[in-house]
């Protein structure tokens, strides 16, 4: 008998068969993968950004008098005054309540940037626009602000007497467009109106701003 025919006459071998023990094993750590695979996608999940944590701005907060960088725009607010009316050319346009007057400058690093004009944040947690009585391209919402460059301008509101003590000046740039911006910078700046300061705001306001007063 040669080679060859002991080769086909020899039973053919049975695949070996693992022990029931080791195959549990085997049972077992695929289901701890699967479990962590699971977990790990659920973690990656929970690190996903809500709308409204995308749409929450980064605060820089900072004082009177002193240049808060926010990042994108650097802002610095040099005073604060009152007044019972606004004139812009032959108008006047008074208040009941008081016009509040921030004046303010802003810088940027790279890119040229306009500022929206900012809200007043109350010491109560009340929140105040700049008022529409004064025309947004007379105030510092106005100009391009240029990198290496301090423009100049002021925001106006007409606020309560009781809404100066305490009151916050919060910057940011405009919103708008096909993508939001994620976590957009703002400036908080404590405008440094402490009790007395604000009993001599509130009691004895300009009688008028003349808007057309070159700076």
């Amino acid at each position: 008998m040669t080679a060859t025919d002991e080769e086909r006459s020899a039973p053919p071998r049975r695949a070996r068969r693992e022990p029931p023990r080791r195959r549990a094993a085997v049972t077992v750590l695929n289901t701890l993968v699967g479990l962590l695979l699971v977990a790990g996608a659920v973690a990656v999940q929970s690190l996903e950004l809500s709308q409204a944590e995308k749409d929450a701005p980064i605060t820089y907060v900072g004082a009177k008098d002193a240049a808060v960088d926010a990042g994108r725009f650097s802002v610095r607010v040099k005073k604060v005054s009152t007044a019972r009316a606004v004139k812009s050319g032959d108008e006047v346009v008074p208040t009941e309540q008081v016009f509040l007057v921030i004046e303010a400058e802003a810088t940027v690093p790279q890119k040229p940037v306009h500022l929206a004009p900012p809200t007043l944040l109350a010491a109560d947690g009340k929140k105040f626009v700049a008022t529409d009585k004064v025309d947004k391209t007379l105030t510092l919402a106005n100009p391009w602000i240029q990198p290496g460059w301090w423009a100049s301008g002021r925001f106006f509101f007409e606020v309560p007497p009781g809404a100066l003590l305490g009151a916050q000046a919060v910057f940011k740039l405009p919103t708008g467009g096909l993508y939001a911006e994620p976590l957009p910078p703002e400036a908080q700046v404590d405008l440094g109106i402490d009790t007395a300061i604000a009993k001599q705001l509130s009691s004895a306001p300009a009688d008028v701003v003349d808007l057309d007063e070159k700076k």
